[in-house]
Order: structure tokens, then C-alpha cells, then sequence
């Protein structure tokens, strides 16, 4: 009998030890997925994706492929081993989704997908009354008629530049002789205010009339129209988004109006609204230096009030406000300007810039209070075919678009 029982205890305890682990025992399971879509080089300045599962263990994320969250999720007799992967920070200028990404694990969870791709354009319009108005861009590169957000300026607006980035601009403002700096979030402008700089602004020269960026996104130049001749104001973007001056200010021709960087930053173009020419630079560590003078080739008085390089080149444009036009030109050997035609535009075009992706350009015209809308083929501009112009108002001085 005493044998039986013992049997019995052998056989009873190993299935009780058994029960018990699986009523109150921890199981862990680690939770994870794949990346699509994210662009391998995001640019200076540029937010990184940042993910979250259960509302932390932050996972930062740098190139498409499997991802595994460090903290594993738990279940017990207690707590069920629920997941709820989410996006804390998007990759500006991207937008990520999350799929598959909330459930209860009963095993490793390799399912969950984000899918990223390039976010929605926007446009920002600079208006002389002091404030800048943001545009959404659709898939065809039409404007909207009404603007989705707008943000105070300084006194007399000129001219909005963003970086590559998509997180920061500037704006020229002619009558307080400074420069509005911002971060912009989902496309909207916010004053940049930083301890260090709770102003906002930094001090530009006199009158300046245009801002631009260059394309590593680490220098800001500023077109200073006065005295004459003009000049441009050089600076260092800081890490968090201010500007610092680099070095005195470059010398230019005649009221300078407008300025624009070749895709390789390694040459710079001003053009002169008093003079109807082209100054031309060369770009070493940030700083310009002078090398050429240039006519405008378009008879009469051309008054050219802006100058834009497409994003991959190698094409120039120049509106030019006395003659309602807009000047064509490729980009040769050491940077040299050839002309290669001439397109109308509105009435006193007093600004042109052309989408991150190279196929539309747009010019602000001041004096009808309108935007010539263009596609671009081969480096010629063609009316848009959904709207030549869209209406504006508010005596439109800047337009510029960002990724």
C-alpha cells in the first residue's frame, strides 16, 4: 500500500508543479515588425522616426528593415500581454503609418508594419501687411484657394526661405532691418524662441528684401538692398534653429532684390532690381566671394526682382517686375548663366521658386494679387493645365514651397 502511494505521489506532484506554472507563471513576448518607405538620408536638421509601444519604451528608428522593441511584453494569471505600437515622432519631412500594430501576444509578434512616405507640400505666401499664409499643394501642384494657417511677421515682409529639412525657415523683414526665424511642425509656422533668443529674430543689414538657404542646410543668406551697393549677410545655422553671422556682409550690385544657391553650393546668384544684372559667386565654407556681373537678357526695363535655382538643376529663373516676365536660363561650366528663354507671367512679378521635385514653379505677382502657376519641362515653363493663376490677394511679395 505504502508503495502505491508513492507511485501515486510521483506521478501527482510533477503534473501539480505543471499546473501551477501554467496559472501563475510569467510569459514574455517580444514585439517588433518592419519598416518601408523611410528615405535613407533625410537631410540636415531633419527629425528622426521615433516609435513607441504601450505608450514608451522609445525606439529610434534610421533605416527600413526588422525592428524589436527592448522591452518584452508580459502575461500572467493576472495581465494579458497586450501591444499598442505607436508613432512618437514622425521623420519630417515624412509621414509614417502604423498597420497590424495593437493586440494581445501569445507568442513573438513580428507582424507589425510602418509604412513610410514623402508628407503632403505645402506652400507659404509672404504678404507686405506682415504676416505669411501657409497653402497646401495637391498631387497635380495646385494651390488652394484658402490658406490652412497663417503667422505674424516683422515689419514689411519680403521674403520666406525653409531648410532642406522642413523644420525651420526665415523671413527678410525690409522695414525692421531683421529676420523672423520659425519651426514649423506639420507645415505650420511657429516663432522660434529658444532661451537664448526669445525674440525670434536676428539683425540683418540694411533693408533686406530676400532670405535663402543653402542647400546643405547649413548657411542663411540675407540680400540687404541699401545702401547701394547692396550687400548680403552671411550665417550659421545653429543646432536649434537660430541663426549666427558668418563673417562681414558679401558685396552685390545695385539694389539687390533676390538670391539663389546651385544645387551643389558651390555657386551663389544675386540679381540686382536697380542695375537689371546677375551677380555671380563662388561658395567656399559658407562664405561668397564675387566673381562676375551679368546683364539680364531681356530688352527694355527689367527691373528683375527674383532669382530661383530648380532643386536638381542645372536651370535659373529670374522674374523680372517691370516687364511682367519671367527669364530662363541653364547653369554651365563653373556655374556660368546661358539664357534659354523668356515665359510671361502676371502683373509685377516679384517672386519665383520652383517644388522640391523640379516639375512646378510658382510666381507671386504684386501687383494683380494673383500666383502664376507652371510645370516645367526640360527647364521651359508651361501654364499649369488645371490653373494658369490662382488668386491670393493681399498683394502677394514671396511665395516658396517646401517638402
Amino acid at each position: 500500500m505504502r508503495l502505491n502511494i508513492t507511485r501515486l505521489m510521483h506521478v501527482i506532484l510533477p503534473l501539480a508543479v505543471l499546473l501551477l506554472s501554467a496559472c501563475g507563471g510569467n510569459h514574455s513576448y517580444t514585439i517588433g515588425g518592419t519598416v518601408t518607405g523611410l528615405a535613407s538620408s533625410p537631410g540636415p536638421l531633419s527629425a528622426p522616426l521615433v516609435l513607441q509601444n504601450n505608450g514608451g519604451d522609445n525606439l529610434t528608428i534610421s533605416a527600413n528593415g526588422a525592428f524589436t522593441f527592448a522591452t518584452a511584453v508580459i502575461s500572467n494569471s493576472t495581465t494579458k500581454a497586450t501591444y499598442n505600437v505607436t508613432i512618437l515622432t514622425q521623420p519630417f519631412p515624412q509621414t509614417c503609418t502604423v498597420t497590424g500594430g495593437s493586440g494581445t501576444a501569445s507568442s513573438t509578434v513580428t507582424s507589425v508594419v510602418v509604412s513610410c512616405s514623402n508628407s503632403s507640400t505645402s506652400a507659404y505666401v509672404v504678404k507686405a501687411g506682415g504676416t505669411v499664409s501657409q497653402y497646401l499643394i495637391d498631387a497635380n501642384g495646385a494651390l488652394p484657394t484658402t490658406a490652412a494657417s497663417s503667422v505674424a511677421t516683422g515689419t514689411n515682409p519680403y521674403s520666406i526661405a525653409v531648410v532642406p529639412s522642413g523644420l525651420y525657415a526665415y523671413v527678410a523683414n525690409n522695414g525692421s532691418n531683421n529676420v523672423s526665424e520659425y519651426t514649423i511642425s506639420a507645415g505650420v509656422l511657429t516663432s522660434n524662441t529658444p532661451t537664448a533668443n526669445p525674440t525670434g529674430t536676428v539683425t540683418a543689414g540694411s533693408s533686406p528684401v530676400f532670405v535663402t538657404v543653402d542647400p546643405s542646410g547649413h548657411y542663411v543668406y540675407v540680400v540687404n538692398a541699401g545702401p547701394n551697393p547692396g550687400t548680403v549677410s552671411q550665417y550659421t545655422i545653429n543646432s536649434d534653429g537660430t541663426l549666427a553671422a558668418l563673417g562681414p556682409p558679401a558685396q552685390a550690385g545695385i539694389t539687390p532684390n533676390s538670391m539663389a544657391v546651385d544645387p551643389s553650393g558651390h555657386y551663389a546668384y544675386v540679381a540686382n532690381y536697380g542695375d537689371g544684372t546677375i551677380s555671380e559667386y563662388t561658395i567656399s565654407a559658407g562664405v561668397l566671394t564675387l566673381t562676375a556681373t551679368l546683364p539680364v537678357p531681356v530688352s527694355g526695363n527689367n527691373s528683375p526682382a527674383s532669382i530661383t535655382v530648380a532643386p536638381s538643376g542645372p536651370y535659373v529663373y529670374v522674374a523680372n517686375n517691370s516687364n511682367s516676365t519671367v527669364s530662363e536660363y541653364s547653369i554651365g561650366a563653373g556655374g556660368v548663366l546661358a539664357p534659354i528663354g523668356t515665359v510671361g507671367a502676371g502683373k509685377n512679378p516679384s517672386s519665383v521658386t520652383v517644388a522640391p521635385s523640379g516639375q512646378y514653379a510658382y510666381v507671386a505677382n504684386l501687383g494683380d494679387g494673383t500666383v502664376s502657376q507652371y510645370t516645367i519641362i526640360s527647364g521651359v515653363l508651361t501654364a499649369n493645365t488645371t490653373a494658369a493663376t490662382v488668386t491670393v490677394g493681399g498683394q502677394p511679395i514671396a511665395v516658396i514651397t517646401a517638402q
